[in-house]
């Protein structure tokens, strides 16, 4: 257990991350809006989900400068109050269905009313051939053949998924775009800027008959467009690592088991509803 007792009001302070994190950021903005005076945080995250939770801050009467950016002003002491405030949809979750759709060739459209955050994911998309259409407040992934990784600008290079804090490539989307790796022709590089060892999972893939190669804690490269088969795969306690190894077997034909996939549930407490609605063959088994 933890205990945290307050020697007094809490005091404004300046304080230079030595790395943008998400929770760290949040919690600087809950302490800066009951300190009163100025308080700085440079080295900020500046997720769509920490903007969007300083938005919500400002609802209530917080006095925050830098939304979005690297650094953040918060003059705090006022007394915040209650008010009404309605959240975007998640972008993990659109980039997960619009992926499932990629994946399986099927015609998946999720509701999306933040376009704006997706330039870059919607290009490392068109790195597999998918390309993504956004209109009147939906999102749907097209792709007019075979998944194939694309031939980047410097031919002589390994097209390249490099994922760090935003605005960079979302680090927790990587493994579901791993999976579009492993089911493309072509190869292709997987950079984990963030987590060490993050990527060891990637040794179940071979049990769908996938090539994957290590090439140090931080990245792999997928040999893609092999003949895939069914397997019961394990995944280790990660949402989108589960998400990844379902994308994968919903591509091959016959029965594929995902255990420990209950990690799932955090983020996606409705998941296998919504995959049955589009059709989707998958059901928890009592292992889960």
């Amino acid at each position: 257990s933890l205990l945290v007792r307050s020697a007094g009001p809490l005091k404004p302070t300046h304080h230079w991350l030595d790395y943008a994190s998400v929770t760290t950021t949040e919690n600087f903005v809950l302490c800066a809006a009951a300190a009163a005076g100025e308080s700085t945080l440079t080295n900020a995250a500046s997720e769509p989900h920490v903007q969007e939770f300083c938005r919500f801050m400002t609802m209530m009467g917080a006095d925050i400068d830098g939304i979005g950016t690297s650094r953040l002003t918060v003059r705090g002491g006022a007394t915040l109050r209650g008010g009404e405030f309605t959240f975007e949809e998640d972008f993990h979750e659109i980039t997960t269905f619009l992926a499932l759709g990629a994946i399986t060739g099927g015609d998946v459209v999720v509701r999306n009313s933040t376009p704006s955050n997706f330039p870059l994911i919607d290009r490392t998309f068109a790195k597999f051939g998918v390309r993504i259409v956004h209109e009147n407040g939906w999102s749907c992934a097209l792709r007019d053949g075979p998944l194939k990784v694309q031939t980047p600008f410097t031919s002589n290079v390994l097209t390249k998924v490099e994922a760090a804090p935003w605005p960079y490539f979302p680090v927790d989307l990587l493994p579901i775009f791993i999976a579009l790796g492993v089911c493309a022709e072509g190869n292709a590089m997987f950079w984990n800027k963030v987590y060490d060892g993050a990527l060891g999972w990637t040794g179940e893939l071979s049990k769908f008959g996938a090539h994957v190669f290590s090439s140090d804690p931080h990245r792999v490269i997928t040999f893609g467009g092999n003949p895939l088969t069914p397997a019961v795969v394990e995944s280790p306690y990660i949402i989108r690592v589960a998400i990844a190894l379902f994308m994968i077997a919903s591509s091959i034909k016959g029965r594929s088991e995902i255990r420990n996939a209950t990690p799932i549930r955090r983020a996606h407490p409705r998941f296998v509803e919504n995959l049955r609605s589009l059709g989707v063959q998958v059901e928890w088994t009592a292992e889960e």
